[in-house]
């Protein structure tokens, strides 16, 4: 008997721009960041779903470790433009290359799949499209209007780019389609910016929601921030305050967890208490929604959080 081995077809790694970098430790979890496999019925139908409709989610490819939880209860993050992002994130596990050309029917069939699972709030995000002239912005403000119209009750978040040096206008269409949260994470802290987030610009991301505010003061704005990359507790605080001159009103602060040997190290595992002071501290400046806790992830229990955010600004309003 002869064993062919096909050396041809040798599998292309998902990485391919991290794989000359030193590998890094892994560090062993601590039992408060321990979840369970995925694997309930909720979960395999949610699945069914987004692959019978040919749909690429955050859930998998950043392989979120909330997935289970949130798909056993019909939450998933849609992912628009492709799985292949322009970008190369140290901290990123979403795979880097040259991406293929935009599908014209991926509005039509993400609006589908949120009519059919009966979606209170959706949450869309993207890769980076550097290649594309308005890097994906009327892409994404079509997929909005299609949701709109296929799933009239459903209110929408998007989590999108930055659209750095892309014609301002693109942004404004994307605004005018009102989705009703717009986040766009600022990831971690300036100084940190060079080695964890190079293609992205600190303060070019934050610009980005401060427009959303003078286009429209009614849309919430939403960011996030990673802890656990090196940063000192004196540099999240001065993110919170740009967050807030921003008019950012809901900030969410996770743990880094580190997809591979290739990418960002992990610096330290931050405790709970840590994450409740960071809590306290970004309500006490002003912020109508806090989310912190090592499992945060920007689109963790954003239907309950868009209900809260809602009732925190009626709140604020009636008591002027």
């Amino acid at each position: 008997m002869a064993v062919v081995i096909d050396t041809l077809k040798v599998p292309r790694p998902r990485h391919p721009e991290k794989q000359a970098r030193p590998d890094t430790p892994l560090l062993r979890k601590p039992e408060w960041l321990r979840v369970r496999a995925p694997g309930s019925a909720g979960y395999n139908a949610t699945r069914e779903i987004v692959k019978s409709h040919g749909l690429v989610t955050v859930c998998e490819e950043a392989a979120c470790p909330n997935i289970g939880e949130c798909w056993s209860k019909s939450h998933a993050t849609m992912m628009i433009m492709g799985e292949t992002c322009t970008r190369a994130c140290a901290f990123c596990n979403v795979a880097t290359g040259k991406p293929e050309p935009l599908d014209p029917t991926e509005p039509a069939r993400v609006a589908d799949a949120v009519a059919k699972m009966g979606l209170k709030h959706v949450v869309i995000t993207s890769v980076d499209r550097d290649d594309l002239a308005d890097g994906g912005a009327a892409h994404f403000a079509a997929v909005v209007l299609a949701i709109r119209a296929a799933a009239p009750g459903t209110t929408i978040e998007i989590l999108t780019p930055d659209f750095l040096r892309k014609p301002v206008e693109g942004v404004f269409g994307l605004i005018d389609a009102r989705p009703d949260v717009f986040n766009h994470n600022l990831e971690t802290v300036p100084r940190l910016y060079l080695s964890i987030r190079p293609g992205a610009r600190y303060y070019n991301s934050l610009r980005l929601l401060e427009r959303v505010k003078e286009r429209d003061s009614t849309q919430f704005t939403k960011s996030g921030i990673m802890v656990g990359l090196g940063e000192a507790k004196e540099e999240v605080m001065q993110v919170m305050d740009d967050m807030r001159s921003a008019g950012v009103d809901f900030i969410t602060i996770g743990q880094y967890l580190q997809p591979t040997r290739k990418h960002a190290a992990i610096d330290r595992f931050v405790h709970p208490d840590e994450f409740h002071a960071y809590e306290e501290i970004a309500r006490a400046k002003g912020f109508l929604m806090v989310s912190a806790s090592p499992l945060t992830r920007s689109s963790h229990h954003a239907g309950e959080d868009f209900a809260r955010l809602q009732a925190a600004r009626q709140a604020r309003d009636s008591g002027r």
